[in-house]
């Protein structure tokens, strides 16, 4: 296929085929924090957020995101779903009465022997946007839990984090991927 424009010294969407990857923009987040969630209240996860600029109004953006951490109190993670963000339009499953509805939730692998020193909560979800913007669109993971109490997700590591072999530390991150209309 021929080139048929350079944009700031890369191809311009027009060249792609469809489905083609026109640009990825990513947040990796390294460091750690304590998230508290207001209990029946969508909140953001103010670490994972990514700017994008799509090049062309039909491009489709694939989101992806993976979040690790441990809870203060273990059912947060039974009631708590995950899900994306478009500026402040929240992405994820249709409204359905007074459900929790999300992208995803977290994968469980509590153990009551390990409170506080083994993480509990893992997600990895996507999901595929389709904003019909050339302007820049900040995506943002957010998070809503039906846990009474508002509970805290101690983000990319364990509750007590003790500087041990026994207590795990974690990444987590949001990317934005334009692919080609």
């Amino acid at each position: 296929m021929p080139i048929s424009k350079i944009v700031n010294g890369g191809l311009a969407a027009s060249g792609i085929p469809s489905g083609g990857i026109i640009q990825v923009q990513r947040t990796q987040f390294t460091g750690t924090n304590s998230v508290t969630c207001t209990t029946g209240t969508d909140i953001v996860m103010t670490d994972l957020t990514v700017n994008i600029t799509p090049q062309s109004a039909s491009s489709v953006i694939k989101l992806e995101g993976m979040v690790n951490g441990e809870w203060n109190n273990n059912a947060g993670i039974y009631q708590t779903v995950l899900f994306f963000y478009r500026d402040t339009t929240k992405l994820s499953a249709p409204t359905a009465g007074n459900r929790n509805v999300g992208v995803s939730l977290f994968f469980s692998s509590y153990n009551s022997t390990d409170t506080a020193s083994t993480a509990e909560g893992s997600a990895a979800f996507q999901y595929y946007d389709t904003p019909n913007t050339t302007s820049q669109i900040t995506y943002k993971i957010g998070m809503h839990t039906s846990q009474g109490g508002n509970p805290i997700l101690y983000l990319n590591r364990t509750v007590t984090d003790s500087d041990s072999d026994a207590f795990e530390r974690f990444i987590s991150f949001i990317s934005a991927t334009e692919i080609a209309g």
